[in-house]
């Protein structure tokens, strides 16, 4: 329990900061940490990671960070992808599925080992506004594109969705996590309802697990601004590939 409230405290922090992340770690926590099988582990992982979004998402909010318009239409998108997601999950084996979600957990770290993006798509106007008739495809397939791997593997999506707010809707990094802890919630709330109903919760791993992350959602809201986020996400990058080769040691050799 010890290790599961310390893997919830950093999770917390990591969707306080970034505004993803939080879900790569939290399957592998409850799978290799709690002892949970898979399919009891992707439904804690959602509501927890959903809740703790949630709940990031608010200070964010007031400090103006979240484009409303925009995570309504990315998060509608992603809702019924979600779905897809987890339909095609209770179709494939768990070794397929944890080895796709290793690779996931690699192409994201690659992506986060790279120099840190710039705004530069052409959707965000210079007064905030933004440019529906060019962003509003590129939105709907994102949300779309997250919604699916969000049932899929289990994960909210916010390291997908950070980047593609910045790199292609060309929004700053500051609403790009707002915007992105909105999403997740949203995705998670989806997933998870369409992954009940086959499996039982336990419920005091869950409410530890939930606790803890909450907490650290709570200290990152208050050091957010003091930290610089480039490097933090990049020693992040380093845990989730030591992560992935983990779970795909585990996977191989257990049969």
């Amino acid at each position: 329990m010890l290790l599961v409230l310390l893997l919830g405290a950093a999770i917390g922090v990591l969707l306080g900061l970034l505004g993803a992340g939080g879900s790569i770690l939290a399957v592998p926590a409850l799978l290799y940490g709690a002892g949970q099988p898979l399919s009891q582990a992707l439904p804690t992982s959602l509501l927890v990671v959903g809740t703790t979004a949630a709940a990031a998402a608010v200070p964010r909010a007031r400090a103006g960070q979240v484009r409303w318009r925009l995570a309504g239409i990315v998060a509608s998108a992603g809702v019924p992808a979600a779905v897809l997601g987890t339909a095609v999950n209770h179709r494939v084996g768990d070794r397929a599925v944890l080895l796709g979600f290793a690779a996931l957990m690699v192409a994201s770290a690659v992506r986060m080992l790279r120099e840190a993006p710039s705004a530069g798509g052409d959707c965000a106007l210079p007064d905030g506004g933004t440019r529906w008739r060019s962003c509003l495809p590129k939105a709907v397939a994102v949300g779309a594109g997250v919604g699916f791997l969000t049932g899929l593997f289990g994960v909210g999506g916010g390291f997908l969705v950070v980047p593609a707010l910045v790199l292609l809707l060309g929004f700053d990094l500051p609403a790009a996590v707002g915007t992105s802890l909105v999403v997740v919630a949203g995705n998670s709330a989806a997933g998870f309802f369409a992954h009940m109903g086959r499996v039982s919760l336990d419920v005091p791993v869950t409410l530890a697990f939930a606790g803890a992350a909450l907490a650290g959602a709570g200290v990152a809201a208050l050091v957010a601004h003091r930290l610089p986020t480039h490097r933090l996400s990049q020693a992040f990058a380093w845990l989730v590939l030591a992560v992935a080769v983990f779970v795909v040691g585990e996977v191989v050799l257990g049969g």
